[in-house]
């Protein structure tokens, strides 16, 4: 496991950070115009509607953007390792910032198909994600 540095848990980040534990990723939306909102605040930036709640999408995304790091800036990580940024499926506007595994670093590419997968550290659930496979 990867020593990981976490978030300050709070009501609006909470889902995001706990709902891995039933194999659920859970973005913000907005019930009056049904904007997905990430990261998590109390209120739509589309329509300032604050009838936001968690809700769980289906996991896939594209990756937008990476950079394949190769010096271990913490203990324990292991170098060679993907830093990415995937759109989920459901907004491509809503980008998550994340690690890219199971695959060899070097085989990460640009709209490359992921799903999400979770690492649990303590009593949080750290979404990943991984290439999808056929």
């Amino acid at each position: 496991m990867v020593a990981r540095t976490l978030p300050v848990i709070d009501r609006d980040n909470e889902a995001y950070w706990t709902w891995g534990r039933e194999g659920k990723l859970a973005i913000y939306r907005c019930a009056a115009c049904e904007y997905f909102v990430h990261p998590p605040v109390p209120f739509c930036p589309r329509c300032e509607s604050r009838d936001v709640a968690p809700q769980a999408v289906s996991g896939r995304g594209r990756v937008v953007t990476f950079t394949v790091n190769h010096k271990a800036w913490v203990p324990d990580l292991a170098a060679p390792y993907v830093l990415a940024l995937v759109a989920i499926a459901e907004q491509d506007d809503v980008r998550i910032p994340c690690n890219i595994v199971e695959c060899d670093p070097e085989t990460v590419d640009f709209n490359m198909d992921v799903e999400v997968v979770f690492e649990p550290v303590e009593d949080l659930w750290v979404p990943l994600f991984r290439p999808v496979t056929a």
